[in-house]
Parts: structure tokens; sequence; C-alpha cells
């Protein structure tokens, strides 16, 4: 089963990193080489918008591979150097890139995607400073939280009609709204921007905007040039069966650079930009480069924290076509989202801390079971979700 004499990966990130765990739990025992375009071993990226910004002391990086622990396991890890061709057995892990404005002036506007754009903006959030994020997804709420608690005078612009338009229900969105209102931060939703200079953000209604700081936060594209160029199939990120499989039997990719089948979504091709997911594409990945037939069949999670409120969705809500709110405490909620058949698809809950952690657990086991759950029952902050699972 193990004959491979050497795997390389290439992106050094969360899929890359628990690729190199598991390709030793999985008791391989030949060379790995694991290549990143970063001058500093593996890290973990969700603190650099949260933790690590807000940090008082020059924070750092939350390591996933130090040097003790890639020699522990006999990993061969190359930094700062970026791959430019392929001819290995190997694991594509390149990730993705926050995108750029499309608009004139977008030049002037911030991105945060590593270790050193964060120690840019921790420099620049100071009290009394003015920023200007430009999204409303959850990198730039999660920014203008850590802004508005650093002192700055922080207003956020969304084109949709509400923030988080994609990401969660209406009304989550809205407690998250109503807390950074709360904070301080000035919210223009259904706003467009004209251009940008070194200083200002000017609207489309006229209005110009002045900024110490602009950031964007308009999302990320999957990093796919690599994989291009090697002739690999590309579909919303590189293009892989529920093995992790790309078009080429000896490359497999995961984390935010691939998009897989997904068997309990109907069998669709999706890509998810979340952190436990990354570590569960690696985790399969790792297993099939070594023989296996894994399907990566992971219910998707994804977590923000927003000031005090923890946020969490499990599973995909798309396709729902009901949902049943449980109110567990006056400002913890949880929304649960059913097919036409009452079976569970997704759930967003945002509470304080982790008030709603337990109830997401639940509902994430509830969705890998396949469990249509009594309506009733999940309304009812009174009643057990565990007693669902049995």
């Amino acid at each position: 089963m193990n004959t491979i004499s050497r795997i390389v990966i290439i992106g050094a990130g969360m899929a890359g990193a628990r690729a190199v765990i598991n390709l030793r739990a999985n008791n391989y025992e030949a060379a790995i080489t694991l290549v990143g375009d970063e001058a500093l071993m593996p890290y973990d990226r969700p603190p650099l918008s949260k933790a690590s910004i807000l940090a008082d002391a020059d924070p750092e990086p939350v390591w996933l591979l130090d040097e003790g622990i890639a020699q522990s396991l006999k990993a061969d890890v190359i930094k700062g150097v970026a791959a430019t061709a392929i001819d290995d057995k190997l694991l594509i892990a390149t990730g993705a890139k926050p995108r750029r404005l499309p608009i004139p002036g977008g030049e002037h506007a911030l991105l945060l995607r590593n270790q050193e754009d964060m120690i840019l903006l921790r420099q620049r959030f100071r009290p009394g400073k003015s920023v200007v994020i430009i999204g409303g997804g959850f990198i730039g709420l999660e920014l203008a939280s850590s802004a508005a608690k650093k002192g700055c005078s922080v207003t956020l612009i969304e084109a949709q009609p509400r923030i988080l338009m994609r990401g969660v229900p209406e009304p989550v969105a809205r407690i998250v709204h109503d807390r950074h209102v709360a904070a301080g931060v000035t919210m223009l939703t259904g706003t467009g921007i004209a251009h940008l200079t070194a200083d200002a953000v000017h609207l489309a209604d006229g209005r110009v905007l002045p900024a110490d700081t602009i950031i964007a936060g308009i999302g990320a594209a999957p990093e796919v040039t690599l994989a291009k160029e090697a002739g690999l199939v590309i579909d919303n990120g590189i293009a892989c069966d529920a093995q992790m499989q790309t078009s080429d039997p000896d490359i497999y990719a995961a984390g935010d650079c691939a998009s897989f089948i997904h068997g309990k979504y109907g069998n669709r091709r999706i890509r998810l930009e979340a952190w436990r997911s990354a570590q569960d594409q690696a985790a399969t990945a790792a297993e099939n480069m070594l023989g296996g037939a894994k399907q990566n069949v992971a219910v998707p999670w994804f977590w923000s924290d927003q000031y005090e409120l923890g946020l969490q969705i499990a599973g995909m809500a798309d396709g729902a076509t009901e949902t049943v709110a449980r109110q567990t405490t006056p400002d913890a909620l949880v929304l649960f989202h059913l097919a036409a058949d009452g079976t569970l698809l997704g759930a967003s809950g945002i509470g304080p801390g982790n008030a709603i952690s337990r109830d997401i657990k639940m509902a994430e086991m509830m969705m890998a079971k396949g469990v249509k759950p009594p309506k009733d029952v999940l309304a009812d902050p009174a009643q057990p979700l565990k007693s669902l699972i049995r």
C-alpha cells in the first residue's frame, strides 16, 4: 500500500499541515516535502482578523507545524518558495487569495491574508483613526469588530441589501448588524462605490468618506495557477471527486483551492472556505493518496466571532424549504433548516460565547445521520436535542 517514495504537498496552510500529520497517522514512512511561499512555518489564519490583531503584545503566529513537530514527523518544510511546476505524486493545498476591488483606485484598499498583512493592520488600528471596510462578509465584519475594539472610527460598506447575504439567514445577520451598530460602527448597506483615492472612499451617490485606512474584504478566489499550468480540470477551484482526487490520478487537492463532489448534498460540486473543512479534506486526501477509498462526506461547519457573540453554521441550508427557530435564551438563537421531506440540511446560530455550540453540534450529528427531527422538539429549548440522535 505505502510504496510511494515521496509525497510533495504544495501549500503550507491548514490543509497542507494536516496532510503531513495524516500521512504519518496512516503509517506512511517515506519522504514528505511541504512547500510554502511564506518565510514562516505553517500557521493558523483565523486568528489574524481577531485574536492576533487585538493582542496587546506583538503576536506570534499560532503554529500548525513548528520546527520541532516537523522534525518529529520527518517532514522537509521548504519555506519562502513558490512551486512553479508539477512532476511528483502530490497534494495541492494552495488555498485562496483575497479578491481585489475591481474599481478605479482599488489598489488603495489593503487586504488581509497572511501574518504580514495582519501586522500592518495592527499598526493602523489606533484610537481615533478612521477605518473604512468594504464588504459585509465574515472577514470584513471581523475586522470591523477588531477595529472598533481598538478605538477606531469604523464604517462598513456592503453593496448588497444586507450583510452576510450568502452566509447566514436574515435573522442572524440582523443580530450581527445591530451588534456592530451598538459598538459604534457605521453600517452602510445597499451602497455602491464609485472609486477610491489614497485617503477616501467615493460612493456612487456622491458622498465622500475620508479614511486613514481602507480595507477590502470581498471574498477570496481559489489559487489555481499551478493546477491550470499542469492541465488539471478547473471548476470553481481545482475540480476533485469525492475522494479529493483531481483529473490527474496522481494529484489530489484540499482546502480553499479545491471543489469536490459532496455525497450528502445530492452529489453537488461545492467549494468550502472553512478551517475545519480544510482539515477534513486533507485527511481524506492523505488516506486516498496511500491507496484508500475514503469519501469526503463530513458535514460542513464554520464559525465566526463578532464581539462577544459566537456565530456557528453547520451543513448547507440552500435547499431548505422550512426553518424552525429555537430561542435557547433571550440573546441566543438557533435556526434549523429543513428539506421538504423533513431532513435537517443546515443549522445557523448566534449567541454570547459558546451559548449555541451544543445545539449546533447536535444538529451536525443529526445531519451526519440523515435525521428527520420533529419540529416541536427543535423549537422547544426545554427538550434536549441529544434524544433525537439515538
